[in-house]
């Protein structure tokens, strides 16, 4: 049985990196990727070409693979590190992205391996023009604007990819680590770890094709296992006493509207990050993941669970922007399951949707009433997604997560005017689950010698950037290491 320095479970931007890292620094002779899914050549969604879901095989292609989501998504890299101050006031501030890597490192060390992250991706293509460093003056007047509503504005540099385009760079950073003699096992699904005396010493598999089962082992084991691989994750964490914090579960919608109504959001930051606490319960109640020109997508997880999520291209465009309206549950005691919630809250709107996406017209929300083709047909704003289904989501998205969204969404109106429109379109469900936060020490390791945890997974990190970033670090720790 062959013994590898390294083995990593997940072949997501955290994963890249840090094989990446380990092939600078030389230490990559003996590492093992895992991940479900295909090559990035071999990915592909029936959906983008009108179908619907075939409900690929044997796993998802946008949620698995190399690259992760990632090369399926809109490709935006937040730079976090570019940071520009005016009247002491920080413009640009690091947001839910580097508050976790925040515990362990700091902020001159996350700064540094920010700009090292980003000079790797414009080397495998990244776009060089940013946007949201240029109209400061406007920036600054939203922001304002948003504080008399009590909304905080975040906003940062940011390059975008493009779905197109981060598919494209992915594949060139695959070719390099096959040259680079990385071993990479696709369609392969780790069921457990292996671990003797408090100690990680391997993984055991299943091969998605054929059904044989196989060990590896490895003197180093890390889990990169992506949002995808939340309930995977904490399963493991239960059954190995791996140490963890109680998590949350984000759950909410994917909103479209017109382009003229968020223009100058969209020229100005490309994308805004809004943030406020509504009445009456004071739940975190953000916008996440805006897409100008944009596409409404579709993604299946695990049990079956259709999502909705959104895509935006560099050649092709749409007319509509789209971008999650996300509210953050977060549970007392008793209760510790936040990832079976947020699947439960999705399973039913599937259910009620036929197992597919379904929409609504805000204005049919506020009458009581749910939307019929026919009014999808006459509405002003037409849906990119067509596979998804007119009905009513609120029988299933919960009275406190949908008065969240309808306060957060009229609050806004008072910003950007429009964004109230009773013809803009909510389409559920959107859930974002985090497994329970892994507790992890200065190098990255779980309380299980030689098992670590990097990554949106495992709650160290949100977002392609800092994910990255997390894989940059884990490898100059291993490099330590690996002989």
């Amino acid at each position: 049985m062959k013994m590898y320095d390294l083995i990593v479970v997940g072949m997501g931007p955290s994963s890249i990196f840090l094989a990446y890292e380990l092939i600078q620094v030389g230490k990559h002779k003996n590492i093992l990727l895992i991940d479900q899914g295909k090559s990035v050549e071999k990915r592909f969604c029936p959906i983008s070409k009108g179908k619907k879901c075939l409900n690929c095989k044997p796993k998802c292609n946008i949620t698995c693979g190399f690259s992760g989501a990632g090369a399926f998504s809109d490709g935006k890299l937040n730079s976090y590190h570019m940071t520009l101050r005016e009247d002491g006031e920080d413009i640009y501030l690091g947001g839910n992205g580097g508050s976790y890597l925040k515990e362990y490192l700091s902020e001159t060390e996350i700064n540094e391996l920010l700009t090292y992250t980003d000079n790797i991706y414009l080397k495998f293509g990244a776009d060089k023009k940013l946007y949201g460093n240029k109209y400061l003056d406007e920036i600054k007047k939203i922001k304002n604007k948003a504080k008399k509503e009590n909304i905080d504005l975040v906003s940062f540099p940011i390059r975008h990819l493009g779905t197109e385009k981060a598919h494209i760079l992915y594949a060139k950073i695959e070719e390099y680590l096959k040259e680079n003699n990385i071993n990479m096992l696709f369609e392969t699904e780790v069921e457990d770890i292996i671990v003797e005396n408090n100690k990680a010493i391997g993984v055991k598999t299943k091969n998605l094709i054929d059904g044989t089962n196989e060990e590896y082992m490895g003197s180093n084991i890390v889990l990169a296992v992506g949002r995808k691989g939340a309930r995977f994750l904490s399963d493991l964490c239960n059954k190995h006493k791996i140490e963890t914090k109680l998590g949350s579960v984000d759950i909410g919608v994917r909103y479209e509207l017109s382009d003229e109504v968020m223009k100058n959001i969209n020229k100005y930051m490309y994308e805004g990050k809004f943030i406020a606490r509504p009445y009456p319960y004071g739940d975190k109640v953000r916008t996440f993941c805006q897409n100008p020109s944009g596409y409404v997508s579709s993604e299946v997880y695990e049990n079956g669970l259709t999502l909705v999520n959104g895509h935006s291209y560099k050649d092709k465009k749409s007319t509509n922007t789209n971008l999650s309206i996300l509210v953050s549950h977060h549970f007392t005691y008793p209760f510790d399951k936040p990832i079976e919630y947020g699947e439960d809250v999705a399973r039913n709107v599937n259910r009620l949707g036929g197992n597919a996406i379904m929409v609504q017209r805000l204005g049919d929300i506020l009458r009581g009433k749910r939307t019929w083709e026919s009014d999808l047909e006459n509405n002003k704003i037409k849906p990119t997604l067509i596979s998804a289904v007119p009905g009513d989501i609120t029988f299933a998205l919960g009275y406190r997560t949908m008065t969240d969204i309808l306060n957060f969404i009229k609050s806004m109106d008072k910003i950007v005017e429009g964004f109230a429109n009773p013809e803009n379109l909510l389409y559920a469900p959107e859930v974002k689950f985090y497994s329970n936060e892994v507790v992890l020490n200065k190098d990255l390791e779980t309380n299980i010698k030689n098992l670590y945890s990097i990554g949106d997974g495992g709650g160290l990190t949100t977002g392609l950037m800092m994910a990255s970033v997390s894989g940059v670090k884990l490898a100059r720790i291993l490099s330590k290491k690996i002989n």
